[in-house]
């Protein structure tokens, strides 16, 4: 068995952000060279998320306002964490679209249902953050 880890940097210029990942995860299966196996996907900042869903802007567009209705970013007297910083609804944004996706990799390609595809959803940006690949497999 053999195993491959990669990085991903992001240092989005919104607050929040969108972006498909899914060519970079695929590179990263490439470069390992794993025929079958799994990959794990995970944001490595607790104010972002990875998650899988289908690649349409209004669906985007439906995720920010149904996020923004469940944890508003302001005002920002409403969050006890809010303080030094100002992003508890970020926190909270991450808490509810998640942390990490595990994929099956066959034949060497995400073996992924009908429309998938692998996001990095920022809810705090304008700072350095990554995301990790980690590849296992054969």
């Amino acid at each position: 068995m053999r195993s491959h880890r990669k990085e991903l940097h992001f240092h989005l210029p919104a607050r929040r952000g969108l972006v498909n990942i899914t060519p970079q995860v695929q590179q990263a299966i490439d470069e390992s060279g794993v025929k079958e196996g799994l990959c794990l996907v995970n944001a490595m900042n607790i104010t972002a998320s990875v998650f899988i869903n289908d690649d349409e802007a209004g669906l985007h567009r439906d995720y920010e306002r149904w996020l923004e209705r469940l944890a508003p970013e302001k005002p920002y007297s409403q969050y006890d964490h809010n303080g030094f910083e100002d992003n508890a609804d970020a926190h909270l944004k991450r808490t509810v679209m998640g942390r990490e996706v595990v994929c099956a990799i066959t034949g060497g390609r995400l073996d992924f249902g009908t429309w998938e595809q692998i996001f990095y959803f920022e809810f705090d940006g304008m700072r350095d953050k990554r995301v990790l690949i980690k590849i296992i497999g054969e």
